[in-house]
C-alpha cells in the first residue's frame, strides 16, 4: 500500500473517531466544586433534619446525588480541619493543630501538596473564594499553594479588635492587637471590614466571585473551592435573608448559604457544565454550641466543635456526580475529609503527593458500590497532638482525655456561654450503630473490641505521636511551615 493512501486512511479514521458523540465527554476532565462551610453542624441541612428554615438547593443536591451519614472532618477546629482537607493528611502529621491567629508566624509548609497543586498538574484552573486559615503571611497564602485566584479573609471572622457582638474589646484583650478584618484579593488587601454590618456581604461576595470564575473558565477544567466564613460567629447575613427564618439569625445564614449553592448550580447549568461537574458540600467541624441561638445543631450527636465526640467531627457530606453517583442514595460507610485529595487524584488521574498521606480514595463509594469499604478506621486527634479516640467499623474507642463541655447554660444573641472542663478517666467503648449519641459505655460487655481498637491506637501513637501518653511526635510527623530569618 502506498504511503499516501495509508496516511489518508489514518486521517479518515482519526476524523471519524473525533466526531464520535462520546469522544469529547470521555476526554474532558470533570470540574470539581467543593463548598466548605464553617461551624455547621450535622443537623443543619434540611435533608439531615434541620427545622425552622429550608435548604431546598442542598436538599435537591442530595436528591440528585448521595448523602453520607458517617463522614468526618479531619479535626474539630478551623485551621487543622482545612489542613487535612487540602493535603489528605491527618493535620497532626503535618504539624497543624487548633486555629491559627493574626499574630501566628506559621502556616502550611510549602513542601506539602494541596489539592489545587495536584490538579494543576492536569491543567486545572484553580480558584478559592472564602476563608483560608492556613497562614496569613504571604508565603502561606493560596496563590503560593496552587491557586490561581483568591478573594476572601485569611482567618476566622472573629479575629479582629471587636467582640462577638461588634463592640470594641478592652485594651487588655489579645484581640485588641489584631488588625481590622482584611479581605484579600490575591496577596493584597482589597479592603478592611470595620464593623459587624460589614460582614453581612461576605456570603454574597464569595458567591459572585465564584460565579464569575465559572463563567470565565467554562472551556477549561476547573477546581472551585468555596470555604465560606459563615456560620462562624459573628454571624453576617445580607438583606436578602435577614429575618427570613424561624430560627433567627443562624437560620437566616443557613438559608443564604443554601442560596449560594443554588447560584453555583445555576452558573454550571447556564454554561452546560453541570453534567461534567463533581459537586461536593461539607463542613469543617460541628457547631459552636455555647453561642446558643447563634450556633447550629449537632443533630442529636454528643457535644460540638473542638471536641472529639461525634458532634465535633461527624458532619454533613453531599456529593452530586451526574452519571456516576446514583441519585437519591445514602452511604453509611466511613469516610473523612482527608479522603478527598486521593479521590480527586483517581477521577482525574493526577499524581498523588510524593510525601505520605493518610487519605484513601472513596470513589467506589461515590459510585454506589455497596460492597466497598475503603476506609476501615478513623483517628480522632485534637489539641497539640492528642489522640482522643479511634473508630473502626461501628465501634468507637474513646481514650482518656480532657475537654471543655457544652453541657451547661448556652449564650444568646452572639454572646458566648460558659463551658465546663470534663475528663475521660479510663477508655470507653461505644457502639455507633445503636448509640450514635455516645451515651452508653459498653466496654465491660465487649472487651475484645476495645482490645482490637487499642491496637489501632498504639500503631497511630508510634507513627503520629500522642501527648496524652507523653509522645509529642511520631516517626511519621512533619513540620509546619515557618518563616525564616531571610523572609
Amino acid at each position: 500500500m502506498k504511503k499516501s493512501v495509508l496516511v489518508a486512511l489514518v486521517l479518515l479514521l482519526s476524523i471519524s473517531c473525533s466526531n464520535s458523540p462520546n469522544s469529547e465527554n470521555s476526554e474532558k476532565l470533570p470540574n470539581i466544586v467543593l463548598v466548605f462551610i464553617d461551624d455547621m453542624g450535622y443537623g443543619d441541612v434540611g435533608c439531615y433534619g434541620a427545622t425552622g428554615y429550608i435548604t431546598p438547593n442542598l436538599d435537591k443536591l442530595a436528591a440528585q446525588g448521595m448523602r453520607f451519614t458517617n463522614f468526618y472532618s479531619a479535626q474539630p477546629v478551623c485551621s487543622a480541619s482545612r489542613a487535612g482537607l487540602l493535603t489528605g493528611c491527618y493535620p497532626n502529621r503535618i504539624g497543624f493543630s487548633g486555629a491559627l491567629f493574626p499574630d501566628s508566624e506559621v502556616g502550611i509548609n510549602p513542601a506539602e501538596t494541596t489539592i489545587a497543586e495536584m490538579l494543576k498538574t492536569k491543567g486545572y484552573a484553580t480558584g478559592i473564594f472564602g476563608k483560608w486559615h492556613l497562614g496569613h503571611l504571604e508565603k502561606f497564602l493560596p496563590l503560593q499553594h496552587g491557586f490561581d485566584e483568591y478573594v476572601g479573609i485569611p482567618y476566622s471572622n472573629d479575629m479582629w479588635p471587636l467582640n462577638d457582638v461588634g463592640e470594641p474589646v478592652p485594651k487588655t484583650s489579645r484581640r485588641s492587637t489584631y488588625p481590622e478584618l482584611p479581605i484579600l484579593e490575591g496577596n493584597e488587601v482589597m479592603e478592611r471590614i470595620t464593623s459587624l454590618e460589614g460582614q453581612d456581604k461576605l456570603t454574597t461576595l464569595y458567591t459572585e466571585k465564584a460565579v464569575d470564575f465559572i463563567n470565565r473558565h467554562a472551556n477549561q477544567a476547573f477546581f472551585l473551592y468555596m470555604p465560606h466564613s459563615m456560620g462562624h460567629i459573628p454571624l453576617g447575613v445580607s438583606d436578602k435573608f435577614r429575618g427570613k427564618s424561624e430560627q433567627g439569625k443562624y437560620g437566616d445564614v443557613m438559608m443564604e448559604i443554601d442560596w449560594s449553592v443554588g447560584e453555583i448550580e445555576k452558573a454550571l447549568e447556564s454554561n452546560n457544565l453541570a453534567d461534567n461537574t463533581v459537586f461536593i458540600f461539607t463542613t469543617d467541624n460541628g457547631p459552636w454550641l455555647n453561642f446558643g441561638n447563634h450556633a447550629g445543631s449537632s443533630g442529636g450527636l454528643r457535644e460540638g466543635k473542638t471536641t472529639s465526640w461525634e458532634g465535633g467531627q461527624r458532619v454533613p457530606f453531599i456529593i452530586k456526580w451526574p452519571g456516576k453517583t446514583p441519585e437519591g442514595t445514602i452511604c453509611n460507610k466511613l469516610a473523612c475529609a482527608i479522603d478527598l485529595l486521593p479521590s480527586f487524584a483517581e477521577i482525574t488521574e493526577a499524581p498523588l503527593p510524593e510525601q505520605k498521606i493518610d487519605g484513601t480514595s472513596v470513589v467506589e463509594l461515590w459510585k454506589g458500590n455497596t460492597e466497598a469499604a475503603p476506609r476501615e478506621t478513623i483517628l480522632f486527634y485534637y489539641g497539640k497532638n492528642n489522640l482522643n479516640g479511634v473508630r473502626k467499623g461501628n465501634w468507637k474507642l474513646v481514650l482518656p482525655h480532657t475537654w471543655m463541655s457544652y453541657y451547661t447554660k448556652p449564650g444568646k444573641d452572639g454572646h458566648g456561654g460558659p463551658r465546663i472542663p470534663m475528663k475521660v478517666e479510663e477508655p470507653e467503648l461505644y457502639n455507633m450503630m445503636r448509640d450514635p449519641g455516645e451515651q452508653y459505655n459498653v466496654i465491660e460487655f465487649y472487651p475484645e473490641k476495645a482490645t482490637e481498637l487499642m491496637k489501632v491506637a498504639e500503631a497511630a501513637r508510634t507513627e503520629l505521636g500522642d501527648l496524652n501518653v507523653g509522645l509529642e511526635k511520631g516517626s511519621g510527623t512533619r513540620e509546619i511551615g515557618k518563616v525564616t530569618n531571610m523572609e
